[in-house]
């Protein structure tokens, strides 16, 4: 993600303002604390680990509250909550993460969902920068977020993150590596298949 879209710092933007963006259909962004930041097409490389997570989370969540999401979807954080801030449409922060899981429904609306993602997983691009996902893993961890991965393609490994006392808790996973998530007992990630698809 460039910052083609880095916006001064004087001016605030808010999800009305993200709603109202007129982009070209290959072009995305998201909404970071009232800044707008460009985001890269994923490749097919992406897609396809995109697919096979998404197929491995989505067949264990069958029949089960939960519910996963695929990017493009709107993930609105509500926060930082001002007093001039009174609707969703206030919020300054809209992220599109690869893959997310909502386990309260309430959080699921019809542009997206409102609130944080109990898990959230993230697929590198080569356009990633270590300043964009150190922001990440702040934000998420600010949203409370309570599992986060980092896919790494060109690695083929998984940073995972667990929330355990508003602190983040790494372990690094390999190519060869099954991955229990911690959110979803029951529930292990085979990266075999991840990064064979």
């Amino acid at each position: 993600m460039s910052d083609a879209y880095r916006v001064p710092e004087e001016v605030q933007y808010t999800y009305r303002d993200y709603l109202e963006l007129e982009l070209e259909a290959f072009e995305r962004c998201e909404l970071i604390d009232g800044e707008f930041y460009a985001m890269a097409a994923p490749n097919d490389r992406h897609q396809a680990i995109s697919m096979e997570l998404s197929l491995q989370i989505g067949g264990f969540l069958r029949g089960k509250p939960c519910k996963v999401r695929a990017a493009p979807y709107d993930v609105i954080l509500p926060f930082p909550r001002r007093r001039h801030q009174k609707n969703i449409f206030d919020m300054t922060t809209v992220v599109q993460p690869d893959i997310s899981v909502i386990c309260d429904r309430t959080k699921i609306i019809e542009s997206g969902c409102f609130g944080a993602p109990d898990f959230i997983i993230e697929i590198l691009s080569p356009g990633n920068t270590p300043v964009e996902m150190l922001r990440k893993l702040d934000l998420y961890k600010r949203a409370g977020v309570r599992e986060y991965w980092v896919v790494d393609p060109a690695l083929k490994s998984v940073q995972v993150y667990i929330l355990q006392h508003n602190e983040y808790l790494p372990a690094l996973y390999h190519e060869s590596d099954t991955i229990p998530v911690s959110i979803l007992p029951g529930l292990d990630i085979s990266l075999p298949a991840v990064f064979a698809a």
